[in-house]
């Protein structure tokens, strides 16, 4: 029997000074306010909401000229009032990254202040989108602005709340992942350690063919066994954590290794069925990935892939819709890609054309050792590479049909500088008259504080849409969102979405498209900066 991961308690909340830090130490507050409009209806169960989607279709006609006309369709949602328990496993729990946000949550749980060389720190939640972001709910009765915290515009688990395991291909507890990690101050390790030595991350699967063989040294708690055993024995473990902490439902995020991709072969991943049997017959091109989502799918578990292999192959995709399980990806978006979707954005809206865009990192972690391999490196190159699509494609005045700017992608292994990821970048643009605009920027980030609270923010939207269902006038029953879960391309390099359906990659954009259907669950219209209001007298 395999080992079951105690849930991480805490104490009650002690008080600290600062109080922005304070909010972070309660529980996601109850909706604070209501919307009051024929087409809205709070039971004690759910919030019902009539909302009317308008769109406008392009039909280009035969002589060339085009017809633009105004679509409307109405959607019914159904939002679950109640917050469940919820517990998040992690795929590579003692890596940086879940090491980081363990900690994390303990921390900002118990309160727990620490000494640097620049003054005592508080623990929060910065860069958490649904932690430490507001969004527009309205115009108050002054016509200024009004603002709420993220977490309010429906009910939303709580970080401090959930309940943390995983698994591991080391046997490290979290307390020594933690310090071997290198990434949070020493005073507030020191702190913590007696809070995550009890925790141990569970045996996982290790395919030396798909993770870089400098890896080998740390895989000293792996699962034996074919990979069907893997397959059953990871359905077991979700079972038993699950049942073990009595949880409501568990959401698994992969935060582990990147892997090699798979290749694609008919007959063995390009269908459910396909895929199940060759799991079976212990098929070499199936990954350890790919072996969690299924467990998931099969277990009813969401599934986010935080890596940028292609753990998705078709028969995964096929099995969440055949099971309607959500499933998200590819690749924490967290640092310098975050700011390739920001400034091509602007730079093509401009109407500024860019010709190349040139990024050159060097990290010394664990994940640049990974990456140091060849095979490893090509994922996360095809992640980063394919960023700036949409926007290119959305400016035919710039761009002819087929052209790109050139876009090259360089990760180097460099230990000394640890988890304080360095990224150069370079951006030349033709501007007017056969002009040459060049920007260069200079980025350090700590790589697993910036993508930390993705694993938040993933964990967290991913649960409130399973409490969320709509239907249209067509539909005679409520019924979920699409398995692939497109809602959370904000926090993803390489956004999965739902067959036929456009990838944005712009992140404004893809901010919207978050606050703007959680919106739409309580019959509030998408977000306007038209400001009329203002400007007709």
């Amino acid at each position: 029997m395999s080992p079951v991961i105690a849930p991480v308690t805490f104490p009650e909340s002690s008080t600290v000074a600062d109080q922005r830090t304070q909010m972070t130490l309660e529980s996601t507050p109850a909706q604070a306010f209501r919307v009051e409009s024929p087409q809205v209806r709070y039971t004690d169960e759910f919030i019902l909401s009539e909302y009317v989607y308008r769109n406008s279709k392009v039909v280009k006609n035969g002589n060339g000229s085009v017809s633009v006309l105004p679509t409307e369709q109405t959607f019914h949602f159904k939002v679950e009032r109640t917050v469940p328990k919820v517990g998040l496993m992690m795929v590579g729990w003692g890596g940086n990254n879940g090491s980081t946000l363990t900690a994390s949550i303990v921390a900002n749980r118990k309160g727990i202040q620490w000494h640097t060389k620049e003054g005592v720190k508080s623990p929060n939640y910065y860069g958490s989108l649904t932690q430490a972001s507001t969004l527009k709910l309205g115009i108050d009765e002054k016509g200024s602005d009004y603002y709420i915290p993220f977490n309010q515009i429906l009910p939303m688990v709580a970080p401090n709340d959930l309940v943390l395991g995983g698994w591991d291909i080391n046997s490290a507890n979290l307390a020594e992942a933690m310090q071997r990690a290198q990434v949070l101050d020493w005073d507030l390790q020191r702190q913590l350690i007696p809070e995550l030595e009890a925790l141990k991350p569970l045996p996982s699967i290790y395919y030396p063919d798909y993770i870089a063989a400098n890896q080998g040294d740390r895989a000293n708690n792996v699962l034996p066994g074919s990979k069907k055993e893997h397959l059953d024995q990871i359905r077991k473990d979700i079972r038993e954590f699950k049942a073990a902490n009595e949880l409501d439902k568990v959401i698994v995020v992969w935060t582990a290794n990147t892997e090699r991709f798979s290749d694609i072969i008919p007959g063995v991943n390009d269908s459910a069925d396909n895929l199940l049997a060759a799991v079976e017959q212990g098929h070499e091109e199936i990954a350890p990935s790919t072996i969690f989502a299924l467990a998931c799918i099969l277990e009813k578990t969401p599934f986010v892939n935080g890596s940028p292999q292609n753990t998705f192959v078709p028969g995964v995709v096929d099995l969440a819709e055949r099971e309607k399980v959500y499933i998200g990806g590819d690749d924490f978006k967290s640092g310098q890609t975050k700011v390739k979707s920001v400034l091509v954005d602007f730079l093509v809206n401009a109407g500024i054309k860019p010709l190349s865009i040139t990024s050159y990192n060097h990290l010394g972690n664990n994940d640049g050792k990974n990456l140091s391999a060849p095979a490893q490196f090509r994922s996360k190159e095809i992640s980063k590479s394919n960023v700036v699509d949409d926007m290119v494609a959305a400016n035919q005045v710039l761009y002819a049909p087929g052209e790109h700017p050139d876009h090259i992608v360089v990760i180097k292994y460099c230990p000394s500088v640890g988890d304080s990821k360095r990224a150069l970048d370079e951006y030349v643009s033709e501007i007017f008259m056969g002009g040459r605009n060049t920007i260069s920027l200079y980025n350090v980030c700590e790589d697993s504080l910036l993508a930390s609270p993705l694993i938040l923010d993933l964990a967290i939207i991913t649960e409130l849409m399973t409490r969320i269902q709509y239907r249209t006038d067509d539909m005679e029953e409520y019924g979920a969102f699409h398995s692939v879960l497109s809602v959370l391309s904000y926090m993803l390099k390489a956004p999965m979405v739902p067959p036929g359906t456009p990838v944005v990659n712009a992140l404004a954009k893809q901010r919207a498209a978050v606050e703007n259907i959680f919106r739409a669950c309580i019959g509030l219209p998408p977000q306007s900066d038209m400001m009329l209001e203002h400007k007709a007298l």
